[in-house]
């Protein structure tokens, strides 16, 4: 099992790829403390994972509040004892504008949650993971690297995060904490496939708008969710051991870093 007898702490545990990194992290062997703003979908995420003999907290936390990401991660440690691995992977999105159009207070509301989110989590947990020596993964998105229509508030906060992954690998990794982040592209999962639906809704064909997505993306298809979050959770298992301040790119070939 990739996570056999770790504890990890996950935000933004969602109808999107959030409830897959929790429930494919409890079948690799984690417990795990999941956090987002919606109890009652945390709780049923918690429901799947126990009836499938796996454990886990579900405590409702905005990411934008210190002490919510401490509750978290204190819940986290006292049903558990510990905390090896923590995924940020909670985000706001923001309006879909281009900048031309973009409200600059909205910027700095995503990116309160987007960057400054990951650092609270971050914090919440630091005392427990120095202990463990373990990990942080930031969840990312390609739009900072390859720019997409309408995304500029919610790629803003994620290169901001992209840069602090960076500086909390320097600085966290004096403690013996990794800290690396994943930059994520389509992911075949709710989110996209309600986009897809919007297209159809619109008069769009829905083969036509699914290929136009694929043939972008070098292995021809739309990542699936559960493949998406298994890269992720790869950054806080024992396999990426030495991996500190990497970036890892999860679209199947769309953005290739140089």
């Amino acid at each position: 099992m990739l996570l056999k007898d770790k504890v990890i702490v996950i935000s933004g545990v969602g109808p999107g790829m959030g409830q897959s990194l929790a429930k494919i992290a409890a079948a690799e062997g984690a417990k795990v403390g999941l956090g987002a703003r919606n109890q009652a979908f945390l709780d049923q995420v918690k429901s799947e994972i126990e009836a499938a003999g796996g454990q886990a907290v579900a405590l409702s936390t905005d990411i934008g509040n210190m002490d919510q990401c401490r509750a978290l991660a204190d819940a986290t440690r006292q049903a558990f004892g510990r905390i090896d691995g923590l995924v940020n992977s909670a985000y706001a999105h923001g309006d879909w504008k281009t900048t031309d159009e973009a409200d600059p207070e909205e910027f700095a509301s995503v990116f309160n949650i987007n960057c400054a989110g990951a650092l609270r989590m971050a914090q919440a947990c630091l005392s427990s993971l120095k202990e463990t020596k373990g990990a942080i993964v930031n969840v990312s998105t390609m739009s900072t690297v390859n720019p997409f229509p309408g995304e500029g508030a919610y790629s803003a906060g994620k290169g901001g995060m992209n840069a602090l992954t960076r500086h909390m690998a320097k600085d966290f990794g004096r403690h013996g904490i990794r800290v690396n982040v994943t930059r994520m592209g389509w992911i075949g999962g709710a989110p996209v496939w309600g986009h897809i639906d919007r297209e159809v809704a619109a008069g769009r064909d829905r083969d036509e708008v699914i290929g136009e997505i694929a043939s972008r993306i070098p292995l021809g298809i739309i990542p699936p969710e559960e493949d998406c979050a298994k890269a992720v959770l790869f950054m806080v298992s024992d396999y990426s051991k030495v991996v500190n301040g990497a970036s890892l790119d999860v679209n199947g070939g769309q953005y290739m870093a140089p």
